[in-house]
């Protein structure tokens, strides 16, 4: 069964005659009683009574009609898939800092993937401070950040919230402060703190929490790298605060202790921005609503872990 005579079945009920499907078509009106004839021959029936100049739809025609339609309709709508599917290219530079670039990061990219193997995606990561510079500049079109729940939000940048970020104190099993309840900042003014660079905002609120408690650890290192700080705080080097989902699996697996640690009074969410004077490109606009999906799940997750 061929679409173009589906199409011209459809033409001729909708005029209501051979000679206008023919116009509307641009076939000769030969070309449109060859195709019927052939369509007919092939439902073995009649679709159309001619009463003189007059057609009507017989009533086997009647109930091919809405097949007809559907199937021109699923037509369209598959053509118009692979036309906007084609459209998803180019590329997208995202910003973000390596917790969210390891941790958070990694499903969106590879689904978006999945979907748009076209678009070539540059992750460069920095500072959460960097990224609104960078999105004024061009330099980035994306910036996943990691902010304070209550800051305000500047005029030239979409902020949008996805999710709230848990954070953990983390120490080497065994450690004295495991078993010891709610931490008193006090108690960390003489241990090592291992931290990420200067400009960090969880680092930013940890330093102000213990200041604010008269607590100025006299021994610090700072790293890079995450998974540096994490196995150095297994190997006993000293303690660190970093969000939960960057050492969730390793306090699952008994190789880090969280402590019970409660004394920061601001939270931390997840906020992805853009320029508000960006052009949202089709492939931009896709990983946007991508993203969108995988907060709604982190949300859940979130809830979930508060309850249990």
């Amino acid at each position: 069964m061929e679409l173009r005579h589906l199409f011209t079945f459809i033409a001729v009920v909708e005029s209501g005659s051979f000679t206008k499907a023919a116009g509307h078509l641009g076939y000769a009106q030969s070309s449109i009683t060859a195709q019927i004839q052939s369509l007919e021959a092939e439902l073995e029936t009649p679709l159309f009574d001619r009463l003189g100049k007059k057609i009507v739809l017989t009533s086997a025609g009647q109930r091919f009609l809405p097949y007809a339609q559907e199937i021109t309709k699923l037509h369209a709508q598959a053509k118009d898939a692979i036309r906007y599917n084609a459209e998803i290219a180019g590329t997208i530079v995202i910003g973000a800092p390596e917790s969210l670039a390891a941790f958070r990061l990694p499903q969106i990219i590879r689904e978006y993937k999945s979907l748009y193997p076209q678009v070539h995606i540059i992750l460069k990561p920095g500072q959460c401070w960097e990224m609104p510079d960078r999105l004024r500049t061009g330099e980035q079109d994306l910036a996943f950040m990691l902010e304070v729940g209550n800051e305000n939000e500047e005029k030239d940048m979409h902020k949008e919230t996805l999710v709230e970020e848990r954070m953990a104190l983390i120490a080497p099993k065994g450690h004295p402060l495991a078993d010891k309840g709610p931490v008193d900042p006090c108690l960390l003014k003489d241990e090592v703190i291992l931290q990420t660079e200067p400009g960090c905002t969880y680092q930013r609120l940890f330093e102000h929490s213990l200041n604010n408690n008269g607590v100025y650890p006299s021994q610090r290192l700072e790293f890079w790298s995450i998974e540096a700080i994490k196995n150095c705080v297994m190997s006993g080097l000293g303690l660190s605060f970093l969000p939960l989902i960057t050492v969730r699996s390793e306090i699952e697996q008994g190789e880090l202790v969280q402590l019970d640690w409660d004394d920061v009074p601001q939270r931390l969410v997840t906020q992805m921005a853009y320029h508000r004077k960006k052009a949202l490109s089709p492939a931009l606009q896709e990983l946007i609503r991508l993203a969108r999906e995988h907060a709604a799940k982190w949300q859940l997750e979130y809830s979930s872990s508060l309850i249990s």
